[in-house]
């Protein structure tokens, strides 16, 4: 169990991944992103996940290069989006990425959403990516047990993560099962669910046992789950406050507690659902 932010989790191709990164999912490109990154590097975080989709690769990149840790110890994510999709397109995408990065490797490359007919080749450039050195691990964004299930098929590499929507009110806990038996490492995006649950009984009540914020006692609750966690903010206190997670450990009944707030309810779109993806026709 990690036990303090220097602790990784082990991919299953011997990568390490920091326990908890900073996401930076609708922070602004320039001084808005580039000053929540270095915040998050003085606090401590190591990992920071963005997107093409979230048009800040390059305030990403420019955070990176200002900072005063080496490249190789931080752990940068980025994913090829829905238009991207393809394997041609896939690695233009992805050097586009790297380009705004300024980075020669990123450590995670993920498929943003299993896009219907689109996947397995999208998955099929990410191969290649990875096996040329220019992405350390690759994974997918947003799918459930039965995509998974449809690539491993076909695969050469089996996913080395998988991050989805995952909080209180969506525990998934048959997708992490699956993916604890297949040696994918979970990761959860929206891990606070925007602040929806804050004034959550259950979880005030936590916080107040434990001396600590509802934020923080989700995400340890991610943690101890085995869950890699990435919650977004742009706000030095928050930042500050979400990584520090590793000085108490919940009980086995707290983490009950908490697992039994599942409602199934999502936040963002289905991976099912197939209006979601007609935008991208």
């Amino acid at each position: 169990m990690a036990s303090s932010s220097h602790d990784r989790a082990v991919l299953h191709n011997g990568v390490q991944m920091p326990w908890v990164g900073l996401g930076v999912y609708k922070a602004e490109d320039g001084d808005e992103v580039i000053q929540a990154i270095k915040w998050a590097i003085d606090a401590g975080y190591r990992s920071i996940d963005t997107a093409s989709l979230y048009e800040n690769e390059a305030g990403v990149g420019q955070a990176i290069a200002e900072s005063h840790v080496p490249r190789e110890e931080l752990f940068i994510t980025t994913k090829v989006w829905n238009t991207d999709q393809g394997y041609e397109r896939t690695l233009e995408a992805f050097n586009a990425s790297l380009e705004r990065l300024g980075l020669d490797y990123v450590d995670l490359y993920l498929v943003h959403w299993p896009v219907p007919e689109m996947y397995k080749e999208t998955w099929k450039a990410l191969e290649k990516i990875y096996n040329d050195g220019r992405a350390k691990a690759i994974g997918v964004s947003n799918f459930k047990k039965h995509h998974l299930e449809d690539l491993i098929a076909d695969a050469e590499i089996k996913p080395m993560v998988n991050q989805v929507e995952y909080h209180p009110r969506l525990t998934q806990e048959d997708l992490l099962s699956y993916c604890k038996e297949k040696g994918i490492q979970l990761e959860a995006w929206r891990p606070l669910l925007k602040g929806e649950i804050f004034e959550e009984p259950t979880l005030v009540e936590l916080a107040e046992k434990y001396n600590k914020s509802v934020a923080q006692i989700i995400l340890r609750w991610d943690l101890q789950n085995g869950v890699v966690t990435i919650p977004k903010s742009v706000t030095k206190n928050r930042i500050e406050e979400n990584i520090d997670i590793f000085d108490f450990e919940l009980t086995n009944k707290d983490m009950s507690r908490i697992s039994a707030l599942n409602q199934d309810k999502r936040n963002g779109a289905d991976p099912d659902d197939p209006e979601f993806y007609k935008q991208f026709d």
